[in-house]
């Protein structure tokens, strides 16, 4: 007597569209007629995380390979590199694949780690050697937990972001510095004048700008402001700037740009597409 067991279906395919489940099965039923059991599994994933059916965007792919059994060689690294990036083309330059080791899924699984929790909740497989929903159906019922060690070396990049954070605002500011700085150098060499450094930018401006009243002398006090103020951030004597500050700067900066522009396009009698 043949047994019939119920499969259930995974919900996560009622995310994709019909074109998005078509290019991915083609390009899963190639993969295994190329690699067969060299492949653990491929798992559509991407658009179901955020629920949105995105009609032009990525297809995304998880490729899970075996590196336990088989020993991956590094002929075989690259003839599978080639294969995959041919199938890409042939199938649809929408595909985004991604393919990861057997072993380093595992560990991501075993530590409850964030990105392979994800793929998990919501993939979908498209080829599984028995493994992936049955780790899926354990994750959905709560039998797959983060580990000590996952939650503390996630937990290790927050302080460290945290700190990226207030660099990616100080180099902000260094932007504004050198849109300032590249503004004034345009509008002395309109003068036929040589670019100066940086530090004799607001001197020249004054003497060839301000004093003939072409330019008021506070865009010479801002090219001041943000050359000391760059010096300080590079000589880690400003170590933060807060966000009311960094929108004044933003502004201070955005009126000398434009000022400058209006200055050049006077010059030359003809006025060019603002690009900012």
């Amino acid at each position: 007597m043949e047994f019939q067991v119920p499969k259930q279906q995974n919900p996560n395919i009622k995310s994709y569209n019909k074109e998005e489940l078509r290019v991915a099965y083609e390009f899963a039923k190639r993969m295994h007629g190329e690699f067969g059991d060299f492949l653990k599994a491929i798992v559509l994933f991407g658009s179901t995380a955020k629920h949105i059916v995105n009609k032009a965007g990525d297809v995304d792919i998880l490729v899970v390979v075996d590196d336990v059994t088989v020993t991956p060689t590094q002929e075989l690294v690259e003839a599978y590199r080639i294969i995959v990036e041919k199938m890409v083309t042939d199938v649809s330059t929408r595909l985004h694949v991604t393919t990861i080791k057997l072993s380093t899924f595992w560990e991501y699984i075993r530590a409850g780690d964030p990105i392979g929790m994800n793929i998990l909740r919501d993939g979908v497989a498209l080829l599984d050697t028995g493994f992936f929903d049955p780790l899926r159906a354990l994750l959905m019922r709560g039998r797959i937990r983060p580990s000590e060690e996952a939650v503390w070396t996630y937990f290790a990049r927050a302080p460290r972001t945290l700190h990226n954070a207030k660099w990616h605002v100080l180099q902000a500011v260094i932007d504004m510095y050198w849109a300032v700085i590249d503004a004034a150098h345009a509008a002395i060499m309109v003068l036929g004048e040589t670019p100066p450094s940086p530090d004799h930018v607001a001197f020249i401006l004054e003497e060839k700008l301000i004093k003939p009243n072409h330019l008021d002398r506070k865009y010479a006090a801002i090219v001041n402001k943000f050359y000391l103020l760059q010096k300080k951030i590079m000589h880690r004597e400003i170590r933060e700037i807060k966000g009311a500050y960094l929108d004044t700067l933003f502004k201070e900066a955005q009126d000398f740009v434009e000022k400058i522009d209006d200055l050049i396009n006077k010059q030359f009698k003809t006025r060019k597409p603002k690009r900012f």
